[in-house]
């Protein structure tokens, strides 16, 4: 088993047609909902993924040996968890001391 995780591709994902919105918006929600919604129109059809090369990626996955657990797939979710990793890692060494002291001292 392998866990995909694509970044977004180029393709009408994001389009009004393939995307169902709830006519009614909730001004309590604008900052958070209502930023998303204007990022995916504004994001549309400038996505980095090109879907051809997702699925010959795909095709070598299947096709593995030896296939990954998780398979980031596209630069911005690869971009995306080394932000994370950098944080954790970072939070870890600044709390480390503290992480490691509850262990039953022998």
């Amino acid at each position: 088993m392998t866990v995909v995780e694509p970044s977004f591709f180029r393709t009408d994902f994001l389009d009004d047609a393939s995307l169902s919105r709830t006519a009614r918006q909730i001004e309590d929600y604008h900052a958070s909902v209502g930023k998303t919604r204007a990022a995916a129109a504004d994001f549309n059809h400038g996505q980095r993924g090109d879907p051809r090369k997702l699925a010959g990626a795909m095709l070598q996955l299947v096709n593995a040996e030896n296939p990954p657990l998780r398979l980031p797939l596209g630069s911005d979710t690869v971009e995306r968890i080394e932000t994370k990793n950098a944080f954790v890692a970072k939070e870890l060494a600044e709390w480390r001391t503290v992480a490691t002291s509850t262990d039953f001292t022998k």
